[in-house]
This record gives C-alpha cells, structure tokens and sequence, in this order.
C-alpha cells in the first residue's frame, strides 16, 4: 500500500503537467495559424479596439500582417489604415530612401514654382487688361516710352555737333604747328574732345539699342494683349516672355 500511495502521488503531477502541455501547445498552434493568417493576437485586439486604428499590408512572402501601428515588414509598402468595421480609413505612404525623398522634394521645388508662375502670369495678365483697356491705350504708352529715349538720342545728337564746334578753333590753332610737336595744352584739348566723342558716339549706340529693346517688349506684350482682349483667361498663355517680365518690373506693375 505503501508503495501503490507512493506511484499515485508521483503520476497524478506527471499526467498534469503533460495536460497542461498539451493544452500550451495547442494554445501556440492557434496563435501560429491566427497570425498566419494575418488575425492579430488578443493584445493587438485591443489595443486596436482601443484605438480604433488598424494597420494592414501584403507582405513579400505574401502573406497579410496587422497591427495597432505601422508595420516595419511593410514599410517599403502602402499600408491600409481601417477603421474598426474594417473600411478603409486612409493609406499610409511608404517609407522613402534618401534617395526617393531627394527626388520627391525636387519634384514639389519644381510643381511650387510651376504653380507660383501660373499665379504671377494671372496677375500681370490682369494688370494688363486693367492698365490698357484697347490698343489705343497701348499704343500711347508705347509712344510716352519710346519718347523718353528719342530725347535722350536728341541730347546725344546735339552734344556731337556742340563738340564738332568746339574742335574747329582747335585744328586752326594746330595749323599753325604743322610737322610739330603741338603744346601741351592743346595736345591736352584735343585728346579730351576725342574722349567727349567717343563717349558720345557710344551712348547714342546704346540708346539706338535702347529704342529697339522698348519697340520689341511693347510688340511681344501688344500680341498678349490682342489674345487677353479676345477672350483668353488671364494666365492661360504662361508666363509672360522675359524681356516684357522685366518691362512690367521696371514700370512697377
């Protein structure tokens, strides 16, 4: 009896433990088939319900994973984000590379100033309309423009004939040292006529070119303008050429 007492105490705690391994195991293999099949854990469960936040993604074995917060296996991947009746409630985006990241802010660089340019033509096209209403208007703004230059050619002109007068009384007085050295002085009074000359000559060049330029940017903005004045939305045309960007610049419009 004693011995029997004895072998039953010692197999009662052997068969429970074995029980309870059984059950251990058969726990583990539902919590392995759960997460194969992508069901989260009961922590993940409510956490989630918590939450009210589920994150789900395909990863590249295939296989469905879900979680209460983003899931690193998928971060190169879009991740759903559902709500607790499971609809889609957003997408989170893929984690970028420093490469990715380089390319997508150039990208916005780019779209912002495309966009900032369609912004600025608007309001210069709209400026246009309202500071020239037809092309009478144009073309006194056009005439007003080229006036000031024309002045300033005239100006130009009347100095060259002014310095033409002032040299004459100097080649009479150098008549008087031919095959000489001439003085000082009138050495000195010609060259600094020659200088006056050739300062002159060069700006009457610039502003011969000067009037070309102020021709050309009204041409360019009149052809805009005849398209606005038909109908075109402000803006619709991109942005203004260059050369009329920095003539309205310059008019401060």
């Amino acid at each position: 009896m004693r011995d029997g007492r004895t072998s039953h105490r010692r197999t009662g705690p052997v068969i429970v433990a074995r029980a309870l391994g059984r059950t251990t195991a058969a726990a583990a293999a539902l919590l392995g088939a759960a997460a194969l099949l992508g069901a989260p854990p009961a922590a993940a469960q409510a956490r989630e319900a918590a939450t009210g936040t589920i994150y789900t993604c395909i990863d590249d074995q295939g296989r469905r994973i879900t979680s209460d917060r983003p899931i690193p296996a998928c971060s190169a991947k879009e991740q759903h984000i559902l709500n607790k009746d499971g609809s889609l409630r957003a997408v989170h985006p893929p984690t970028l590379t420093a490469d990715e990241r380089a390319e997508r802010e150039a990208r916005e660089r780019r779209e912002s100033a495309e966009r900032m340019a369609r912004i600025e033509a608007m309001r210069r096209d709209k400026n246009l309309l309202v500071r020239f209403p037809d092309e009478a208007a144009h073309r006194k703004a056009r005439e007003a423009a080229l006036d000031t230059v024309r002045l300033a050619i005239k100006a130009t002109e009347d100095r060259l004939k002014e310095l033409q007068a002032e040299r004459r009384p100097l080649e009479s007085e150098a008549e008087f040292f031919a095959g000489k050295r001439l003085p000082p002085k009138l050495k000195s009074a010609f060259d600094a006529n020659d200088a006056a000359v050739e300062a002159q000559k060069e700006a009457a060049s610039n502003q011969q070119a000067e009037l070309a330029r102020v021709n050309r940017l009204y041409d360019v903005e009149l052809e805009r303008l005849r398209r606005l004045w038909a109908g075109a939305p402000p803006g619709s045309m991109g942005p203004l050429p260059s050369a009329a960007t920095d003539k309205s610049a310059a008019a401060g419009r």
